[in-house]
C-alpha cells in the first residue's frame, strides 16, 4: 500500500506514456567520449546535442592535466572551500579567470548551477529589486526563488519591457538585472549594450550568465561581454566549466567588495564540497588551449555559419539565433519526440526541448555544434533532417 506522498507522485506518468509510445528521448547511455561521433548501444551516432563547443572534452593535454592533479592531490577535497577544501590550484585558477574575464576577482563553485543559485539568491535582500529575463536559465530561477527580494520579470530581450520594470522600482531601491549572454535553447544573444545603458540610467547593477558565451565569443573566447565592449559595465560575470572548458564547475567574476561578500554569505559555495582537483586542472589546461589555438573558435564559427545557411536553405524555422545553438522549431510536443526518435535511427543525436521547458507552441529540437564538426557531418545531418521534417509536415 502506497503512502500519501507516493500516491501523489504516482500520478506523474508522462515518462511512462512516452516510453509506451516508443519516443522517450532521455538518459540515452553514451559508451564513448563526448566527440562529434559517439557510441550508443554499440551504434555510432553523430553528436549534435553537446555543449562542448570547442570539442575539448577528449583533448590529450586536458586528460593529462586531470590525471596529474589526481596523482598529486587525490580524487577529492573532502570539504568546502570555506574550511579544509581550498587547494593552491583553486586559487591559481581563480586568479587566472579574473584576468581572463577582466575583473578584480573570481570565485570557483562546484557547478555552474550552484553559481547562479548561490549568487543570485544572496546578492539582494528585502526591499531590493531582482529583475530577470523571462527566459533565464532554471538555475537563475532557483536563485530568484530563494531570494527575499522583490522579483520583477521582463519580456525576453525586450528593452521597452525592461525599462518599464526599472521605472516601477523605487528610485533609491537596489536593483539587479540578471540575464544570459547567449540563451541556451533559442541561441539568441542578449542586447547587452542596451541593458547596460538602462542600468546606468536607473542606477542598477547587471549580472550576466556567460555559460554559452565563453569560448565562443570575444577575444580568445572571453565572451559576449568582451565582444560587445561592456565588461566594465557588467558587475558580475558568471561562467561554467562544463561547456567550452571541458570540465565541471563554474565561477563568478566580479569586484573585490562583491567577492568578499559572496565568500562569506553564498550558501551553495560555503556549504558544498569544493571542485575536484581533476576538474580544476582540466579547466586550466583548457584555458591554455583556448588562448593558444584561436583556430578552434574560427572553426566553430565557420561550421556554424555553414549550418545556419543550410537550415535556412531547406526551410527550417530557426528563430533569431546567430550562434552554434540552432533551434529547429517543431511547435508540437509529440511530433518533437517522434522526430528526435527518427533522427536517432538515422544516426543523429539531437535534444528535444518540450513543455514545460518551453510553451507547447514553442517546442523545438536543439541542434548544437562543436569546433570539431566537419561540413560533411553537417551535410549528412541536413539531409536527414530535411527528409524527416518533410515527412512530418514541418517543412514543405
Amino acid at each position: 500500500m502506497m503512502k500519501p506522498l507516493q500516491e501523489k507522485l504516482a500520478k506523474y506518468d508522462a515518462p511512462q506514456k512516452a516510453k509506451a509510445m516508443g519516443v522517450y528521448p532521455y538518459f540515452r547511455k553514451i559508451e564513448s567520449d563526448q566527440d562529434t561521433e559517439v557510441l550508443i548501444n554499440g551504434k555510432k551516432v553523430l553528436m549534435f546535442g553537446s555543449n562542448s563547443y570547442l570539442g575539448l572534452t577528449n583533448h590529450p593535454k586536458i586528460k593529462e592535466a586531470a590525471i596529474a592533479a589526481i596523482k598529486k592531490y587525490g580524487t577529492g577535497c573532502a570539504g568546502s572551500r570555506f574550511l579544509n577544501g581550498t587547494l593552491d590550484i583553486h586559487v591559481e585558477l581563480e586568479n587566472r579567470l579574473a584576468r581572463f574575464i577582466g575583473k578584480e576577482e573570481a570565485i570557483i563553485y562546484s557547478t555552474g548551477f550552484q553559481v547562479n543559485m548561490g549568487v543570485v539568491s544572496c546578492l539582494t535582500g528585502r526591499d531590493d529589486c531582482l529583475i530577470w529575463d523571462e527566459r533565464d536559465h532554471a538555475s537563475i530561477i532557483e536563485g530568484r526563488r530563494l531570494s527575499f527580494s522583490n522579483p520583477l520579470k521582463f519580456k525576453h530581450n525586450d528593452m521597452e519591457s525592461l525599462e518599464k520594470v526599472l521605472k516601477s522600482c523605487k528610485e533609491d531601491a537596489i536593483k539587479l538585472i540578471v540575464v544570459e549572454s547567449v540563451y541556451s535553447m533559442e541561441g539568441d544573444v542578449a542586447d547587452l549594450p542596451a541593458i547596460t545603458a538602462l542600468a546606468k540610467k536607473y542606477n542598477a547593477s547587471v549580472y550576466v550568465d556567460e555559460a554559452h558565451g565563453l569560448g565562443v565569443f570575444g577575444k580568445q573566447g572571453r565572451g559576449v561581454c568582451n565582444q560587445l565592449g561592456v565588461t566594465d559595465d557588467v558587475d558580475c560575470i558568471m561562467g561554467t566549466f562544463s561547456k567550452s572548458f571541458a570540465s565541471l564547475g563554474g565561477f563568478i567574476a566580479t569586484d573585490s567588495v562583491t567577492a568578499n561578500y559572496l565568500r562569506h554569505n553564498s550558501r551553495s559555495y560555503i556549504f558544498s564540497a569544493s571542485i575536484t582537483p581533476a576538474s580544476t586542472a582540466a579547466v586550466g589546461a583548457a584555458l591554455d588551449i583556448i588562448e593558444s589555438e584561436p583556430e578552434r573558435i574560427q572553426n566553430l564559427w565557420d561550421v556554424t555559419r555553414y549550418a545556419l545557411d543550410g537550415f535556412r536553405r531547406i526551410g527550417c524555422e530557426i528563430g533569431n539565433t546567430s550562434t552554434p545553438i540552432i533551434p529547429l522549431f517543431i511547435r508540437d510536443n509529440t511530433t518533437t519526440f517522434m522526430i528526435t526518435r527518427d533522427l536517432f535511427e538515422e544516426g543523429i543525436f539531437v535534444n528535444p526541448v518540450v513543455s514545460p521547458a518551453v510553451p507547447s507552441e514553442d517546442t523545438l529540437i536543439r541542434f548544437s555544434l562543436m569546433a570539431t564538426h566537419t561540413k560533411k557531418q553537417v551535410d549528412y545531418a541536413l539531409e536527414k533532417i530535411e527528409k524527416c521534417f518533410k515527412h512530418y509536415g514541418v517543412i514543405r
